[in-house]
This record gives structure tokens, C-alpha cells and sequence, in this order.
């Protein structure tokens, strides 16, 4: 998860050993989309899994997060992460 400059988060996920290379690509700007008009970004969290499905489905569920909810994944406040989901939550 990025840290983008306007203080958004961006969720993706990087295939193999290429977190490194994949995060160059975000700070440079290298691609369009998201982040290019957003730089410069910080990594604040990442996680690494064996297969690459494993990694797509937590990108997908983390994107639909609250900002709280992320923030508290970000901060390794996990414990909280419960209590944000509950429905009608503000946050």
C-alpha cells in the first residue's frame, strides 16, 4: 500500500521479488494511471504471499477498506480491525 502526496492510499500488488522495481515504477511515475499525478508516494505497508491469486484476493478485499480500517492495518493496529467493520461504522 502506497502513501500517495494528496495523503490517499493506493492499493496494488506486485508479482515474484519485483516490490522493489514495481515501487520505482509508482515513484517515477513510469505508468499512467493512479499514482503518476499523485507522486511522490511512500510504501507504508506490505505483505507477501506464496501465490499470486493469494496476493490479488487481499488487494481486492483491502481496497474496499475505510480509510480508518487501512489505517490501522498500516499503524499494525490489528486488533482494531474488527471493530471498523462492523456495518454502518463511520471511518
Amino acid at each position: 500500500m502506497l502513501r500517495c502526496a494528496d495523503g490517499s492510499y493506493y492499493v496494488g500488488s506486485a508479482r515474484g521479488a519485483d516490490l522493489e522495481k514495481r515501487l520505482a515504477e509508482h515513484r517515477d511515475g513510469t505508468f499512467g494511471g493512479y499514482t503518476s499525478d499523485r507522486r511522490p508516494v511512500e510504501l507504508v505497508f506490505s505483505e507477501s504471499f506464496e501465490r499470486i491469486d493469494e496476493a490479488i484476493a487481499a488487494e481486492r478485499r483491502i481496497k474496499g477498506w475505510s480509510r480508518a480500517k487501512k489505517e490501522a492495518l498500516i499503524a499494525g493496529a490489528l486488533d482494531r480491525l474488527p471493530e471498523l467493520s462492523r456495518r454502518g461504522r463511520k471511518g
